[in-house]
């Protein structure tokens, strides 16, 4: 049976917790961090449901103090340069991610990311990924001046790649993601397998779908629920 064609044409994935498994590597910085203040590092499962929402979130996980204490900025910066001197120490793409790649782009529907992360810490993640070049589109969250959950940043890339919103499947493990994705226009899925908190519920964020595994992306791409790798 000749394979069906695609009913999106480009998929975008959030980076952490979605494309890639950053979470040991955010969990070592925040770990060093706490060592290196005198403080007991902490189990990295209860690191890893933080991640998502980036350095500010880890250092009150960490330390149990805001933006607004005195030492929050400076130990905010120290984790983040351990941060970056780390960044692919044990990060890898998720178990049957690459193969969702490849697959893409045996077929030359274009990938992208679209992810809150900065840029000084994108561009190098990617880059040492081996994926900047591969990518249809890389926006970080300052690339523009709003980022997620506003849809400008989705949109933005599904300009870079030439692709109609409507036409892009966008994939994250937050509610934000989900919200811009839907405020974008595109299909969006709920990545079950990333950095979800235990009070948080997928089911609330209106997502069209939610998946367990990134193999479970291709259907999507062609609405046949038999497709396979």
């Amino acid at each position: 049976m000749p394979t069906p064609e695609p009913t999106h044409r480009l998929v975008l994935f959030d980076l952490d917790g979605t494309l890639a498994d950053t979470a040991p590597d955010l969990a070592y910085a925040l770990n060093q961090t706490l060592l290196r203040q005198g403080r007991e590092a902490l189990p990295f499962a209860a690191i890893r449901p933080h991640v998502s929402h980036g350095g500010i979130a880890l250092i009150r996980l960490g330390f149990g103090i805001g933006p607004e204490h005195p030492e929050f900025d400076t130990l905010r910066q120290r984790f983040l340069d351990i941060y970056l001197a780390n960044l692919t120490r044990e990060t890898r793409l998720f178990p049957g991610m690459e193969q969702v790649l490849a697959w893409l782009e045996q077929r030359d529907i274009p990938w992208g990311v679209v992810t809150n992360k900065p840029a000084w810490l994108t561009d190098p993640l990617m880059r040492q990924l081996g994926l900047d070049r591969r990518a249809a589109a890389i926006v970080s969250g300052d690339t523009l001046e709003r980022r997620k959950p506003h849809p400008d940043p989705i949109l933005y890339a599904c300009e870079a790649a030439s692709v109609a919103p409507a036409q892009t499947l966008y994939v994250g493990d937050a509610r934000r993601d989900i919200e811009a994705g839907n405020r974008a226009g595109t299909t969006t899925l709920a990545a079950l397998f990333g950095y979800i908190e235990e009070q948080d519920d997928p089911r609330d964020w209106q997502a069209d779908g939610m998946i367990e595994a990134p193999r479970e992306i291709l259907p999507w791409v062609l609405q046949d629920t038999a497709t396979a790798i």
